[in-house]
């Protein structure tokens, strides 16, 4: 029944009226603050005398109706006063109890924020739009992400990039002074453009990923938060808080803004974000009621009044202060990063080398102009035409090593991590750490949750045991009303969910854990419970909260009608079991536990248990005043009775196990990974739902150690684990510190562990863990931070794509790192045996920065974006010390670089013979030829050891689109823009010459592949040859030392 009362309920008591329309301009800050302790006073006075009106009526209705609400129709006020805001910020920041008196107690800020501590504000559009536009939204500033102007500007501080812009203005000056404006700008001008376009295209794509970071960080912070408006929780974004929310808090939640405590037990919060303090602050409504925004919450719970949000909070002024780091270097790239050095190292040496071999040409005049007469004769030679032709040696040879530079790994590793983030976003995992990416394709072990991540986190009662008697479908009527009565106490007051019923429907809906949420929907639909009524019949006097250690809650509770005290347990059965001496019947009879009947409880137990059944078990003691326990710190902290209870009974709870498990765990099997199951329920339940997975097979069910479980597991010796741990498939009753135990064990063991997590101590095996993976919806703010990448649907099936896509980004980027070294090869040989031998590079520098564009940028596009295929699934996993350059990935790109070499200094020296054409129609066959096999060696490149490169390229349209656009280009460039990159036009047979001959690629890449390869690295070959080379030099120079001596000895 909902109850509206109206003004006409309260004329005596119409007081906020009167004090609200008087004028607030001559009221001191001292006067102000009485007139809000006066308001809270009166609507104290209001409320309780509703309450007992509202008592009188619900005993003249019915009493078959559940519920009965009191709705206050009050119409909020247009306007706030700015003083008491800023007030309650200070108030707050500085834990100000004696303001916090002033104001009249948490009611007194309450009533100052024109809300009831227990329906919250009333939530409707107009309420929330005011409160955001008064008190401000609960966002704080951020540095803007960075623009395409910082990329261009960061691009530019290249080294090698200066020095080509740097000749390329002395050559753009020389050849107008030699050639005129009109002829004299081509190639000077044609390098200025190039260089541009390097630049351009790296910067635009350095701040699209930018923005992709920035879109997924966004996304990271938008954390839920359950609040009550208008009398219902909800869940909201944390953005969408507003100042007079009441803010429901649990273990693990990050507080969201500054506010007040307003009801709560064993509350303790960790502050060392805000204060560097490690030592959790304990909170509670007297000495210490003040929440701090980005504090996390360490145990317990409670409800919060909201007092400050956004930037009026102490985390959002020094949030507002941090800018993102967006250039955390992976440890794959910090490897390519030691790669690209001594790539580059090998560059410079050839570069200068042909810097040298060039200049000693031309000064000693072996080389000849245009016209085939001496460049360089002496002192006849004009000083401008000298430094021209220097200008353009060093031009040719910087662009040497522009292109010897892979400037596009990293680009490549931006690029399909930024791919790959955004497609694992809408396959339901959020990347919080982008080195998770690429450590997931070396994972070796999988250590999973159970509830929620292998089942579907959809609990339901559908065992209920009285004793030793199953209750089956026998009627709440039925059960005897004092073991009813003390069920609903049992239930409805140890919980941390909730019950509301809607005024206008009948449907109850249940907030809180699936656990909670099950037992509270079983309790009020067959036992009849009335949560109001017990919270009303009821006074909490201490609640000792659920944690993984425990595995059991408790509360302490006093009846108002006779100050009876009751004590009462809920949590694993066969735990609880362990605290009772006695037992309930279903007749209402207590019956004391001996030994047979302790038996016959825990085989009920375990075979609910081995029906894949959660088992709790609810007990309870009732106790004097003189039996209350405190802990050694005075009488400040209850301790709850844990010994001599009274079984209530068990009830079972169904958990089926999710859609698609049993499969994803066969495939990460068929990948070389292994499952490990660790869980908090019971063996039995464990062992069911590990064979319904897959996790325990035939095999493992008969083996003696394939589960264990925790306490077992911890009390080892380090020996015995070590030794142990490969068997074990399921770890039952654990306790978090197992969990960081196994990790631990197994990184020592040399695996690649992936864990998941989602309770709030849960955090130190998620950090210690190679890659944690934290729940989205059960899982706490605290897993999540810990994490490195977050499942949003808490599905194994998630954390095996997880798994499929950390192999194929590391996949990509080896396809791309072999691509590009065949370039990078070919382009080194190639002008260093031409430079030596004929005293000139067969590519000029516009040519070799267009070459240098199309296997950088364009190339990583196309070989970083490929996704995930079956094949990825059916190799072993990648080791911690697998080179990240195979012997696969050598045998290909030396044969593709040789081939290369072979036919482009072919060209070189009998191109024109063979062809019987001139220089200029040679050289631009030269430089087709050369791009044209880059682009049919990206075909080869997407598969390193298949031999059938096309398989499934018709998925990759952008693959598809970067070849056609290439292609494209480079008729562009060798048709159209004749000047522009120093070529001629070339017809229909030279164009399919240049074609047949960048196709033998492909069959080159499938006969090679037949090629067996080594499992020893190839670059520990050289390594061996240089020491046994540097041995025979130590043993020769002994010999000859010895041989000396002896000779000086004669």
């Amino acid at each position: 029944m909902s109850t509206t009362i109206t003004g006409s309920y309260f004329p005596h008591y119409d007081c906020g009226t009167i004090i609200l329309n008087v004028s607030a301009a001559t009221f001191t800050k001292a006067q102000k603050r009485w007139r809000v302790a006066y308001v809270a006073i009166c609507s104290f006075r209001v409320l309780l005398s509703l309450s007992k009106q509202n008592v009188m009526r619900r005993k003249a209705t019915s009493t078959a109706l559940l519920h009965s609400h009191l709705t206050v129709d009050i119409q909020p006020p247009t306007s706030y006063h700015h003083d008491d805001q800023s007030d309650l910020t200070e108030m707050v920041k500085e834990k100000d109890l004696i303001a916090l008196r002033g104001f009249g107690g948490v009611e007194g800020v309450a009533a100052t924020l024109l809300i009831d501590p227990q329906h919250g504000i009333l939530g409707n559009e107009d309420d929330v739009r005011r409160r955001r536009d008064k008190f401000g939204s609960n966002t704080y500033y951020k540095p803007p992400p960075k623009g395409l102007f910082y990329f261009v500007v960061d691009a530019f501080k290249d080294t090698t990039i200066l020095i080509l812009l740097v000749c390329a203005a002395l050559s753009l000056g020389f050849g107008i002074k030699e050639h005129g404006p009109q002829e004299g700008w081509y190639e000077g001008g044609s390098i200025f453009v190039a260089v541009f376009l390097v630049i351009s295209v790296a910067a635009l794509s350095n701040f699209r990923q930018e923005r992709q970071f920035d879109k997924l960080s966004k996304i990271s912070n938008n954390i839920k938060i359950d609040v009550a408006r208008d009398g219902r929780r909800q869940e909201i974004s944390i953005f969408d808080i507003v100042v007079g929310d009441v803010v429901f808090l649990n273990i693990g939640d990050q507080i969201p803004a500054d506010g007040l405590f307003l009801e709560g037990h064993s509350m303790e919060v960790d502050e060392s974000s805000m204060t560097g303090e490690s030592d959790h602050v304990e909170v509670d409504r007297e000495r210490n009621p003040f929440l701090f925004s980005g504090s996390k919450v360490a145990d317990g719970y409670a409800r919060m009044l909201v007092t400050s949000v956004g930037m009026n909070t102490a985390w959002g002024e020094m949030m507002s202060s941090i800018s993102r780091d967006t250039n955390e270097r992976t440890p794959l790239q910090a490897r390519l990063d030691k790669l690209t050095s001594s790539i580059g190292k090998v560059g410079l040496a050839v570069a200068f080398l042909v810097l040298v071999v060039l200049l000693i040409r031309y000064f000693t005049g072996h080389t000849k102009d245009e016209n085939g007469q001496r460049e360089y004769n002496g002192s006849d030679k004009d000083i401008n035409d000298v430094l021209n032709s220097v200008v353009n040696i060093v031009a040719a040879a910087v662009t040497i090593i522009v292109v010897a530079i892979p400037e596009g790994l990293p680009l490549a590793v931006t690029l399909t991590l930024a791919y790959s983030m955004k497609r694992m976003m809408a396959d339901h995992a959020m990347v919080r750490k982008l080195s998770a990416c690429e450590t997931m394709g070396s994972a070796t072990i999988i250590c999973t949750d159970k509830t929620g991540t292998l089942t579907m986190n959809q609990m339901k009662v559908t065992k209920f045991w009285l004793g030793q008697e199953e209750m089956g479908e026998i009627p709440s009527n039925a059960i005897t009303p004092c073991i009813l009565e003390l069920f609903r106490q049992g239930v409805g007051l140890n919980t941390t969910g909730s019950v509301y019923r809607p005024a206008s429907g009948a449907v109850f809906e249940f907030s809180g854990s699936p656990t909670e949420k099950a037992i509270l929907s079983w309790a009020v639909q067959e036992l009849g419970m009335d949560v109001e009524q017990l919270k009303q019949t009821y006074s909490i006097l201490h609640v000792e909260t659920f944690n993984s250690e425990k595995k059991r809650s408790g509360v302490s509770m006093r009846k108002n009608a006779d100050n009876t005290i009751h004590v009462h347990w809920k949590g694993a059965a066969e735990m609880v079991l362990q605290m009772c001496s006695n037992y309930y019947e279903t007749s209402g009879t207590i019956k004391s536990m001996d030994e047979d009947s302790r038996m016959q409880l825990e085989k009920i137990i375990q075979g609910m248990a081995a029906s894949s059944l959660r088992c709790i078990a609810f007990a309870y003691k009732q106790i004097s005043e003189a039996e209350i326990e405190y802990n050694d710190d005075g009488r400040a902290h209850q301790k709850l009775n844990e010994n001599g209870l009274t079984l209530l009974g068990i009830v079972g709870l169904k958990d089926p196990c999710r859609p698609g498990v049993k499969r994803a765990v066969e495939i990460c099997k068929s990948a070389g990974v292994e499952i490990k199951m660790i869980t908090g329920d019971n063996v039995f339940t464990a062992k069911a739902i590990a064979t319904e997975c897959g996790i325990l097979g035939s095999d493992d069910t008969e083996h003696k150690g394939a589960v264990v479980e925790g306490v077992e597991f911890r009390n080892y010796t380090h020996e015995e684990r070590m030794q142990k741990i490969d068997k074990i498939r399921v770890m039952a009753r654990s306790s978090p510190f197992d969990k960081l135990l196994m990790v631990q064990c197994l990184k020592q063991k040399g695996e690649v562990v992936a864990v998941t997590g989602d309770g709030t101590n849960d955090a130190p095996a998620l950090k210690e863990a190679d890659i944690g993976l934290s729940m989205g919806i059960q899982g706490t703010e605290v897993a999540k931070e810990s994490s490195d990448i977050v499942i949003l649907d808490d599905n194994f099936t998630s954390v095996a794509t997880v798994l499929r896509w950390g192999r194929c980004v590391y996949n990509n980027i080896q396809k791309f790192i072999q691509f590009q070294l065949t370039v990078n090869v070919a382009a080194l040989v190639i002008n260093f045996i031409s430079a030596v031998s004929a005293g000139e590079v067969p590519l000029t520098a516009v040519q070799l920065l267009w070459v240098n564009l199309i296997m950088d940028t364009l190339g990583a596009l196309a070989l970083a974006t490929d996704r995930p295929t079956n094949e990825l699934m059916q190799r072993p996993p990648v080791g911690r010390t697998e080179p990240l350059i195979t012997n696969v990935m050598w045998r290909n790109l030396l044969a593709q670089a040789l081939y290369q070499i072979a036919v482009l200094l072919t060209l070189q020296f009998k191109g024109e013979s063979i062809f019987n054409v001139d220089e200029k129609v040679n050289d631009t066959l030269i430089f087709n030829t050369f791009v044209l096999c880059q682009v049919f060696n990206e075909f080869n490149a997407r598969k390193l050891e298949k031999q059938n490169v096309f398989k499934g390229i018709h998925k990759n349209k952008l693959f598809l689109g970067i070849v056609g656009f290439t292609i494209v280009l480079q008729v562009v460039m060798v048709e159209f823009l004749k000047k522009f990159a120093d070529t001629v036009n070339l017809n229909g047979l030279q164009w399919a010459i240049c074609i047949a001959i960048a196709a033998v690629s492909w069959p080159i890449g499938w006969i090679v592949k037949f090629i067996p390869v080594s499992d020893t690295p190839f670059l520990s070959y050289i390594k061996w040859a240089g020491q046994a080379f540097g041995r025979i030099l130590h043993l020769s120079y002994l010999s000859f030392s010895s041989l000396g001596r002896g000779c000086v000895k004669r």
